[in-house]
């Protein structure tokens, strides 16, 4: 391909994106219908021989890729979490990818350090941290959440890596969190070394958030067993129910312990860019570090993780590599970001986040939360309202937590198979995607509202949607 063709297909791709955002989009499934193996068997299973085929490959996407692709920005895509990609960040990706720059120091290129260094000042700023706080663009939560737990391990062991690492002979460390808390958490926890027996996942109140009563009692059990405890993780909205762990009394008892602190806000750090939300993780001030996803509710394509600390030295000197091929004359006065986090290598994901706020603005970004929260709030009115549904958790944010109780079931397997059943049919219907799941063993529907363009409409099909699924109407 020369720089003609790719003028050719990559204005006609735009087109098409556009043309697919626009038009075609919301006139398809949420959810993709396909069987297992049928797009794979679109597909030759050999390599090609010979090049030159881009061409026909982008006009097959509409016939090969779109059947088997869950449409995420869709007006009525109401499972997992938000998983926003706004134009700007299309065009923030593209000119990565068109640049092709490779951030692993400042030197390496240093408009991606010092670009990225802007934007998490921004970030930082819109979610109302001190600047205390020094942030850094991870992949993901769950990278964001392993690195904690690294820092957190070497704080306790003494730096134990730069010696025996994990073949110290000392006492275990141990982890704490709620039972609600990510999956990432316990897969995070035996990466880092910790292993499953010494992860407490600890019982949660009505409220689905973790009790102080249990966390405490668990230490001072560890304690008194001789283990070390070394960190907690603070849900600020549960992946289940968006639950608020007291994040300010986990603060207490981490300071009286000497326990590293992390906040995983992975969904709900976006709230906090409305002041009126920064309750729900008060305390946060005193924590050793945060994470929220920027590629989820924000609009910041993914994969875009924002990784707050309070003590950069600290990170950086847990995850430094410094070979001399990588050296520089500019170390002393800038930083390199390959020493902030696991990997070397680094994508120039800042330009997604600069394009992406320029083009919406703190602003209209307020506007479009708060929109959310209040379509949610009316779902969950409507559920309150309706006789023989239940709603099974608060709703602090997006998410509404709900079920059917099945007329003249005898037993809770039947109102599980009853409310499983409604998913299933509102989402092979493709009017919209919702999330089955259980909570404590029942089973329930999640409705996570915020997609860019769903609007009221979108949820009052959807719950329509729902008691025609429930045989209501």
């Amino acid at each position: 391909m020369d720089a003609n063709e790719f003028r050719r297909l990559g204005h006609a791709l735009v087109d098409w994106i556009a043309e697919y955002r626009e038009r075609k989009m919301p006139a398809l499934p949420v959810m993709s219908q396909v069987k297992p193996g049928e797009i794979r068997a679109r597909f030759p299973a050999e390599p090609p021989a010979r090049g030159g085929g881009a061409a026909a490959a982008l006009a097959a996407v509409d016939r090969d890729v779109l059947p088997g692709v869950t449409h995420w920005n869709h007006p009525s895509f109401f499972a997992y979490f938000p998983s926003n990609t706004s134009y700007a960040s299309i065009l923030g990706d593209l000119l990565s990818s068109g640049l092709g720059a490779q951030g692993m120091s400042w030197a390496t290129s240093p408009a991606a350090t010092e670009i990225e260094e802007v934007v998490m000042g921004w970030l930082r700023q819109m979610i109302g941290l001190s600047p205390a706080w020094s942030g850094v663009v991870q992949d993901t939560a769950s990278t964001a959440t392993l690195t904690a737990l690294v820092c957190a391990r070497e704080r306790k062991s003494g730096f134990a890596q730069s010696h025996a690492g994990l073949q110290c002979r000392e006492a275990p460390l141990v982890v704490y969190a709620s039972d609600q808390a990510h999956s990432s958490i316990e897969k995070d926890a035996c990466l880092a070394g910790f292993g499953k027996d010494h992860l407490r996942l600890l019982a949660t109140d009505d409220a689905h958030a973790l009790r102080l009563d249990l966390l405490e009692e668990a230490i001072r059990r560890d304690l008194a067993a001789g283990l070390r405890p070394c960190a907690l993780v603070a849900a600020t909205g549960t992946t289940a129910t968006t639950a608020l762990d007291p994040v300010a009394g986990m603060a207490d008892l981490a300071g009286r312990y000497g326990l590293w602190l992390h906040v995983d806000a992975a969904l709900a750090g976006t709230a906090m860019v409305l002041p009126e939300c920064r309750w729900m993780w008060e305390g946060v001030e005193r924590a050793d570090s945060v994470v929220f996803n920027p590629h989820k509710w924000m609009g910041i394509g993914f994969d875009f993780s924002a990784y707050f600390v309070r003590d950069p030295q600290h990170l950086v000197r847990v995850m430094s590599t410094n070979p001399s091929y990588l050296r520089t004359a500019h170390d002393a006065e800038v930083r390199n970001l390959r020493d902030w986090g696991i990997p070397l290598g680094r994508r120039f994901r800042a330009l997604k986040g600069w394009l992406h706020l320029v083009d919406e603005g703190v602003e209209a970004m307020q506007a479009r939360i708060r929109r959310d929260l209040d379509n949610a709030r009316w779902l969950a009115e409507q559920v309150d309202a309706a006789p023989g549904w239940e709603r099974v958790a608060p709703v602090p944010l997006q998410l509404v937590c709900l079920r059917h109780g099945q007329a003249g079931a005898r037993d809770e397997a039947a109102v599980n198979a009853h409310n499983l059943e409604i998913a299933n049919r509102v989402n092979r219907s493709g009017r919209a995607y919702v999330t089955p799941s259980l909570l404590k063993g029942k089973q329930m529907i999640r409705i996570s509202i915020g997609a860019e363009p769903t609007e009221r409409r979108h949820v009052e099909a959807l719950w329509a949607a729902l008691r025609e699924a429930a045989g209501e109407d």
